[in-house]
């Protein structure tokens, strides 16, 4: 029987999250989920433990990671109280596919870029003591082959690319990462997954100078169309709800080129617990479109933007000091 492992998820409350934290309750482990509001996490606790058929419910904490004070004041409590983490999953995403004006975090970061991105460095730096503190510990992050502007999904539209960073040393106020106008919503959410590959290439190599190497995972589910009732969407469904539906009609019924919640949150748990993704280092998985219905979740090599040295560390320092971690 493999030992229970600690492990704490973001975006636990729907989708890939959801499938996951169900999997691991169900599997022995603890769990910790930070959520948006205390309504949201009572919710979430008892709909994982009804799921998983589990008398344990999992521990909740609020964390509004579109402010990043109420991240912040979580990491607190949770180093306050000490206990080690042994898998740190930063999953939560959001998109509003559609808009044609930039929306705001509390402290006026667009909205896609401060929860995608900020919100989960926050997370990682402020809570990497317990982390190292934890039993074999690993760190997850979920990111998208949209980063890739060579796969699939990173030739429709415009392509992520980050420039030299322009919008972030701006500070509050930018509209996209590389500091171009017009805002693109599209481009804003591939931007955000680049730079969860980068964060994490990144982390992976100051653990490595630090000579505390562990396993730095980042990976593609594949395009997973979400339920209405998901969190996911729901930004983009204010804004074009008739073209989100036409586009799951063609993408999951059509071409058959979509993954499920389910078996996208079975791959997440895996990531978080499972013994054969314990080797120290970056890696990047990717679930691979082969053909209508055909998958294969594999390792894979990011973008070259992706694995650009001198663009991830100084992404890491300007996000550090927006972020409060500089």
């Amino acid at each position: 029987m493999r030992a229970s492992r600690h492990i704490l998820i973001t975006g636990a409350s729907s989708g890939i999250g959801f499938r996951a934290a169900v999997r691991l309750l169900r599997a022995g482990h603890r769990l910790t989920l930070p959520c948006r509001d205390a309504e949201r996490a009572a919710a979430s606790a008892r709909g994982i433990a009804a799921a998983a058929s589990s008398a344990v419910e999992p521990q909740t904490l609020v964390a509004d990671l579109a402010d990043l004070e109420s991240v912040n004041h979580c990491c607190e409590q949770l180093l306050a109280r000490g206990e080690a983490i042994d898998t740190l999953v930063l999953n939560a995403g959001l998109q509003y596919t559609g808009a044609r004006e930039p929306r705001r975090s509390a402290q006026g970061h667009e909205l896609t870029i401060a929860v995608n991105h900020l919100a989960h460095q926050l997370l990682g730096q402020h809570l990497l003591p317990l982390l190292e503190a934890g039993r074999e510990p690993r760190l997850v992050v979920t990111a998208s082959e949209v980063h890739d502007p060579t796969s699939s999904g990173g030739r429709v539209g415009q392509p992520a690319g980050l420039g030299d960073l322009a919008g972030l040393r701006q500070g509050a106020g930018f509209a996209m990462v590389d500091g171009r106008s017009p805002f693109d919503a599209d481009k804003a959410y591939k931007d955000s997954k680049l730079c969860n590959v980068l964060f994490a290439r990144r982390l992976q190599q100051l653990l490595e100078q630090r000579g505390r190497p562990l396993p730095v995972i980042a990976w593609s589910p594949g395009l997973v169309i979400p339920r209405a009732s998901d969190g996911f969407f729901r930004y983009s469904r204010q804004h074009n709800e008739a073209g989100q539906r036409l586009f799951a009609l063609v993408a999951r019924d059509l071409l058959r080129l979509t993954e499920t919640a389910e078996r996208a949150g079975a791959l997440l748990a895996g990531l978080a617990a499972d013994p054969a993704h314990g080797r120290a280092g970056f890696h990047y998985w990717c679930n691979r479109v082969l053909g209508p219905g055909r998958r294969r979740f594999e390792a894979a090599e990011p973008s070259a933007e992706a694995r650009n040295d001198a663009l991830a560390a100084e992404l890491w320092t300007l996000s550090a000091g927006l972020v409060g971690q500089g």
